[in-house]
């Protein structure tokens, strides 16, 4: 199936992503919108592009997923996790993260300024969620994503020190499971994401486990943060 043409401020729905190639470009174009982004997440889609190019939006087969039973803590992150010089907040600084996501990231970044207006105004409205790591008062270390129901979906992760995007991640992913959301979505799978736990399903199975998910009613918005070795 080609991809389908949005139009900015358009009505038209996200054709079905099951169709897609493996490679997962669902649609091109259309708009940031609050209605636009949610609609995708409930469709097990997200956008990714880069700089001068229209939106772009993607669901890829495989996907990978975080499940809080196959968290993989090795000997030296549980001392990390055990050590008494960093506290974990959430929603605290959700515009900070997503800025601090942003930058110096040597592939570049697809996280423009439109990209982070649209995702504050996600939050402001409860749907955007961030968790922060701080050490000294300093922000050393965040992740933020999108809820959808029994769903989150993480965006992006930063440190500014070592292991601390790794910190953020755990307690993220320990901390909504606990609050009852039944599915961590990482998108991709990388060695960083393996080294934790993450691991891949079907595309198929992935939006079996969306539809499932999208309509429950789980509050993350008074989210008590737990330690992931507690």
């Amino acid at each position: 199936m080609r991809p389908a043409i949005l139009q900015p401020r358009g009505q038209a729905p996200f054709p079905d992503p099951a169709q897609c190639d493996d490679e997962g470009l669902v649609a091109v174009g259309g708009d940031l919108s609050p209605a636009r982004l949610l609609n995708a997440y409930e469709s097990g889609i997200f956008p990714w592009y880069n700089e001068n190019y229209p939106p772009l939006w993607w669901c890829p087969n495989p996907r990978a997923i975080l499940q809080a039973s196959d968290l993989h803590i090795s000997r030296s992150m549980r001392r990390v996790l055990r050590s008494c010089d960093y506290e974990v907040t959430w929603n605290a600084a959700f515009g900070k993260v997503i800025r601090h996501c942003a930058v110096d990231r040597a592939e570049g970044t697809w996280i423009l300024p439109e990209v982070v207006a649209a995702y504050e105004l996600l939050h402001r409205q409860g749907h955007a969620h961030s968790i922060e790591v701080w050490r000294g008062g300093a922000l050393v270390g965040g992740l933020y994503g999108v809820q959808r129901g029994g769903l989150f979906a993480a965006e992006s992760m930063f440190h500014r020190a070592t292991n601390m995007s790794k910190v953020a991640l755990l307690y993220c992913s320990i901390s909504v499971t606990r609050a009852g959301i039944g599915l961590f979505d990482v998108q991709f799978l990388t060695p960083h994401l393996a080294s934790l736990g993450a691991g891949e399903i079907s595309r198929d199975e992935y939006l079996s486990r969306v539809r499932a998910e999208r309509n429950r009613q789980v509050d993350l918005s008074r989210l008590t943060v737990r330690s992931p070795i507690d």
